[in-house]
């Protein structure tokens, strides 16, 4: 019997202080859709669909082998798409988020994956199946991005649950 392969991506972990403050504030403003849980708030650099088991090791090794810098996300536009998909983004994307990205990106690239033909659209999904924007006023929220992760999206009893599979730092920027 053969191991089912999983559903992997790469992305920035929500810290734990940020989700619970983005969840204090949407107990506070209620939306229509279904709430993505605060454990699986992320941003997503690379979805990279399913994989076999046995190409994870070649992933950590990629991903150790990048030197991305540290940056603050300011979170300042609430908005929803089409499809329903209720998010928050920056109005201005870090040029080191951008560059964490576009390597990310090239080396995965590089190594015979196959990635999504989208551009990159930084953003924070909040909820799911949202027929409106709340009524609520935008929220402003600073995340410290200090590490990204690979993570492997599971399909649960109770849900999709996103386990990390890694974790790698961001190295601290250096002052101007």
């Amino acid at each position: 019997m053969s191991t089912p392969p999983l559903r992997l991506f790469f992305a920035l972990p929500c810290c734990p202080q940020l989700a619970h403050e983005i969840a204090d504030w949407r107990a506070r403003n209620p939306v229509d859709g279904k709430p993505v849980a605060p454990g699986n708030l992320h941003l997503t650099l690379a979805f990279l669909g399913s994989h076999p088991r046995g190409q994870v090791e070649a992933l950590e090794a990629l991903a150790a082998s990048l030197e991305p810098r540290a940056f603050t996300l300011h979170l300042d536009r609430l908005a929803r798409w089409k499809n329903g998909l209720l998010y928050m983004a920056p109005s201005r994307i870090p040029p080191a988020l951008t560059e964490l990205e576009r390597n990310l990106r090239e080396h995965l690239l590089g190594a015979g994956f196959s990635l999504e033909t989208r551009p990159f659209k930084p953003h924070l999904t909040l909820a799911r199946h949202c027929p409106r924007l709340p009524a609520a006023s935008t929220p402003t929220f600073d995340w410290p991005a200090t590490e990204f992760s690979l993570f492997a999206s599971e399909n649960t009893a109770k849900g999709t649950r996103y386990r990390s599979l890694g974790q790698w730092p961001l190295r601290p920027s250096t002052p101007a």
